[in-house]
């Protein structure tokens, strides 16, 4: 019995009953090409399925890899709702919620006077940010047991730290099923080196990598067309290295320009991938984070520049509430007062 590819063929592809009453079939769940009213049929069949069904899966599957990903897997800052750099110095998690934000509203944050000293709560829950080792881990636990893949990503980079690799392998691979890209890139980096908790796996390696791109992680879809490269797919590497540079990624642009050069690009698609590129990275700036790039930049030379910190403590009291400015006041004049400047 022929497959439709459609869809609409409404007979078992073994037995040849039709779907009606309390007859009810289901696709082939690889290929979606033809339907089985019971695993029976489903197994009989398979002999003769086989073939077909493993070209459309893996027609599915590429149509699924090379889509442009709306946006990159750092996702939009929730605060200011720009795109988040691909520069993980950008950003910072916050330790309280699990959000990652941007430099630039963790800069503008206005601070707070708590008991006798200077302190910032988180920019977005608005609760104090974490001082410790152990109330961060603390936080984390409470989100690992709701199920939060960001706090399971978090806790196997502790564990890996710790060289606890079978617990980091654990949690990575909890944070992957629940769709975290990150997660599916570190397994793969894991899986392709071996040792550390697993063996070497290639095919794991290529499974959690694709994973990892289709999520919009550059640098996973930039491993996969060295992979490309490596079996002389030059074609299917010049179509990650587009979308790479499309989500904003220098390395994969690189790429788009030798494909150019060999002439696997076109002049249209390099063009296109070029005005791609220089939007992505346009749309995570905003001045805003310029300054809090200065003003970071700044904090290294403090305590060689008395100067320096003189302005950074106005700067301080500038970005306070007058309120807390008025409590800040008090505690100068009671002589209690003190800044920690790791806030």
């Amino acid at each position: 019995m022929s497959a439709d590819v459609g869809g609409e063929n409404k007979a078992c592809s073994g037995c040849g009953i039709a779907e009606g009453g309390d007859v009810k079939l289901k696709d082939c769940s690889a290929c979606k090409l033809v339907k089985y009213c019971g695993i029976e049929c489903q197994r009989k069949h398979r002999s003769q399925h086989k073939k077909d069904c493993k070209r459309r899966a893996a027609e599915l599957r590429d149509e699924l890899l090379f889509k442009q990903p709306e946006s990159s897997h750092r996702g939009d800052c929730p605060i200011c709702c720009l795109p988040l750099s691909l520069d993980k110095q950008k950003s910072v998690l916050m330790g309280c919620c699990l959000k990652m934000i941007c430099n630039g509203c963790d800069y503008a944050n206005p601070m707070d006077v708590v008991g006798v000293k200077i302190c910032q709560k988180c920019p977005f829950c608005r609760l104090p940010t974490a001082k410790s080792q152990e109330v961060l881990e603390s936080n984390l636990m409470k989100r690992v047991e709701a199920n939060d893949p960001v706090a399971m990503y978090q806790m196997a980079g502790y564990r890996y730290q710790e060289k606890k690799f079978s617990g980091a392998i654990e949690y990575y691979t909890k944070a992957a099923g629940l769709g975290h890209a990150e997660a599916h890139y570190e397994l793969s980096c894991l899986y392709h080196d071996g040792g550390k908790g697993v063996k070497q796996d290639k095919k794991r390696c290529l499974y959690h990598a694709e994973e990892a791109a289709i999520g919009g992680h550059p640098i996973a879809r930039y491993n996969l067309a060295s992979n490309e490269i490596e079996h002389g797919r030059f074609e299917r590497a010049a179509k990650h290295w587009i979308i790479g540079a499309k989500l904003g990624h220098d390395n994969s642009l690189d790429g788009v320009k030798t494909s150019f050069k060999t002439g696997f690009v076109s002049k249209e698609d390099f063009a296109a991938a070029l005005r791609a590129h220089q939007a992505a990275v346009d749309a995570t700036k905003s001045p805003q984070r310029d300054e809090a790039l200065v003003a970071r930049q700044n904090m290294h030379n403090l305590d060689a520049n008395p100067e320096l910190r003189d302005r950074m403590m106005r700067s301080t009291f500038n970005r306070m509430s007058p309120d807390a400015r008025r409590r800040a006041r008090q505690n100068v004049r009671d002589g209690t007062f003190r800044m920690d400047y790791d806030i």
